[in-house]
């Protein structure tokens, strides 16, 4: 008999998989995937997730074995610990193993120093002692009391030049317009996330979402909800602004790392939060634009491969890099020199080589910074809040395209994302579709400095607690610099900070 032990996610191809299964499509959507899921299992045994397009995690109990998988870009996480009586715990959140028979609750220390560069959580291990994440496109068995990791799945660029840019802007634009109907199933109604950028604008342009959603402050500087309200009124769709105040900003944090179950230094994982929990008053269902800007080179940084060449592999871990080992040395009261960054991607440079740079740079943020940070941020702040997401441009057709263009059309001297923002601009004003970059920004470097806001950072940074961990003086000097001018420090500040945070919720508070 098999059973389907946990499940989270969106089967975007049921109608087909019904039919190939013999399935009754009318089920209700809950039966209809737990059904999908055991027959993919019964039918394909560990080649089942081959056949799914979508975001899952799932584990399937049969009579001989448990078998666990994660779905091709991790977009839900799966974690399995092992006790010491040899017997598997595992589930899609850390707290149900948690909660399980034969846990022992111990802190990772040694990951504060990946922590405090990349400010997530990358690679397998967690920040609790034995607790391993099942890796994006991954499964796992266990049978006989033994475990076996399987990668099914990996990121593979094979570039084609036969294409001119208007023939890949098509081949993208007739994909989403593919994808998009499966997104979202009769009955539902979807709004969706929209900032001033052109993915989300996109998704937008291409779904039936009456009603958007955004992020304001009232500081100019770093409000794009002006922007997002412009593209809505064009497109005739309706858009709430959340404004959000540091007040609110700083109050959440706590809530966050406790939801995240693993810290995240990444200041827009608030307002995502904060996001979520408004949305989630008037819809249960929101679409969103992650896996564009990896997959098709939207980072601006990106610009700077060629310039970068080989080096790469000396010291890009991905997406962010905010210390340097000299400073975490001085830092940290426990410091181990051989356990470093940049050794989680040797994998991944290897696989890459004779590649051209821009390639090798997106495939380490595919592999690690989307999963680690991410898809992470988007699936656990959504849970916390009663949210669903989907998201419509991390599909394995889309990233086929990205796989098969050229660097080229990628990123130019004037412009990155260049033959996904053409695309776009078959239903977009070119103002949108080419509008410069400008991240998800957040005033946090400002508020950072600011009495009013400040006063449990600067706690946590003279506390016991701080101090197990790091050199109190070192950390305060890098606090009295920031508030001195050097606002770039900002960043360390917060990954120290939210990793105390989140330390104070597991393991002093519980």
């Amino acid at each position: 008999m098999t059973e389907l032990k946990e499940y989270r996610g969106h089967i975007r191809n049921w109608r087909e998989l019904c039919s190939e299964l013999g399935i009754d499509s009318t089920l209700p959507r809950a039966e209809r995937e737990k059904t999908i899921i055991v027959k993919a299992y019964e039918k394909w045994g560990h080649d089942a997730a081959d056949h799914f397009y979508g975001m899952f995690a799932f584990a399937v109990q049969s009579d001989d074995e448990l078998f666990c998988v994660r779905d091709q870009f991790g977009t839900k996480p799966f974690y399995y610990y092992e006790t010491a009586d040899g017997r598997l715990l595992c589930g899609t959140t850390i707290r149900r193993i948690m909660e399980q028979e034969g846990f022992v609750k111990e802190l990772n220390e040694k990951m504060l120093q990946i922590y405090m560069t990349l400010t997530y959580v990358a690679g397998e291990d967690t920040f609790f002692k034995g607790v391993k994440k099942l890796m994006p496109g991954h499964y796992l068995v266990h049978k006989n009391g033994q475990t076996q990791i399987t990668r099914y799945w990996h990121p593979e660029f094979h570039a084609d030049e036969s294409k001119t840019l208007e023939e890949w802007a098509d081949e993208i634009h007739t994909t989403i317009q593919k994808i998009m109907p499966e997104v979202k199933e009769d009955g539902e109604t979807a709004e969706s996330f929209l900032s001033g950028g052109v993915d989300s604008s996109y998704v937008l342009a291409m779904s039936d979402a009456q009603v958007t959603d955004s992020c304001g402050y009232d500081d100019e500087r770093f409000d794009e909800s002006g922007l997002a309200k412009q593209t809505a009124d064009i497109l005739g769709r309706k858009n709430n602004r959340c404004k959000i105040t540091p007040e609110q900003y700083f109050d959440i944090v706590p809530y966050v790392m406790y939801n995240m179950e693993q810290p995240l230094g990444d200041a827009s994982a608030i307002v995502f939060a904060i996001a979520c929990k408004a949305t989630a008053e008037h819809t249960k269902l929101c679409y969103s634009g992650e896996g564009a800007d990896e997959f098709f080179g939207g980072y601006n940084m990106y610009r700077n491969a060629e310039r970068y060449g080989d080096n790469l592999k000396t010291f890009y871990v991905g997406n962010t890099n905010i210390m340097k080992e000299e400073e975490k040395q001085r830092i940290l009261k426990n410091y181990d020199p051989n356990y470093l960054p940049i050794d989680l991607v040797k994998y991944i440079y290897d696989e890459t080589e004779g590649l051209d740079p821009l390639t090798k740079m997106s495939d380490v943020d595919i592999q690690i910074w989307l999963e680690g940070d991410i898809y992470l941020n988007v699936d656990k702040m959504s849970e916390a809040a009663g949210l669903e997401i989907r998201m419509p441009l991390t599909d394995r057709r889309v990233f086929d395209i990205a796989s098969r263009l050229p660097s080229r059309f990628k990123v130019n001297d004037e412009q990155n994302k260049v033959a996904f923002r053409t695309a776009a601009a078959k239903v977009l004003p070119e103002e949108i579709a080419f509008r410069k970059k400008l991240g998800f920004i957040v005033p946090i470097r400002i508020w950072l400095a600011d009495e009013r806001y400040n006063a449990d950072v600067r706690a946590k940074f003279n506390s016991d607690m701080a101090a197990k961990f790091f050199d109190l003086d070192e950390i305060n000097a890098i606090f009295a610099d920031y508030i001195g001018g050097n606002s770039d420090n900002w960043r360390k500040i917060w990954t120290i900070y939210t990793f105390l945070v989140w330390y104070e919720e597991y393991f002093v508070k519980r």
